[in-house]
């Protein structure tokens, strides 16, 4: 009779389904949270280009601030950034704001 059997064992496979549920428990919420961090991050950079983009145009004498005024080939944004949340375009006022600035899991990304 052969008794040399190779596998592994219900207990064994369930053991590592558990480690692995753990391993994923603990680093999904992580991830979640440093991809929100990092969009935050590139709105708020995206609204300081847009702010700087509004005083050149200023400084240059323009008087109307408009999206039409900012961005474009020949313009002081060569194309208009997108907030990274949902893809929403800026408001290009003073001060520019987001889209998303009332989404609560948005984390109101705004101007320091």
């Amino acid at each position: 009779m052969n008794t040399n059997r190779k596998g592994f064992t219900l207990v064994e496979i369930m053991i590592v389904v558990a480690i692995i549920g753990i391993l994923a428990a603990i680093a999904i919420p992580n991830f979640l949270k440093s991809r929100l961090e990092s969009q935050t991050n590139s709105c708020i950079a995206n609204l300081k280009q847009i702010e700087g983009a509004v005083e050149q145009a200023k400084l240059a004498g323009v008087t109307t601030i408009n999206d039409a005024a900012l961005f474009g080939t020949d313009k002081y944004i060569k194309v208009a950034p997108k907030c990274p949340y949902n893809n929403g375009a800026y408001v290009a006022f003073e001060p520019p704001t987001c889209p998303n600035a009332g989404v609560p899991d948005c984390a109101g990304h705004k101007l320091p």
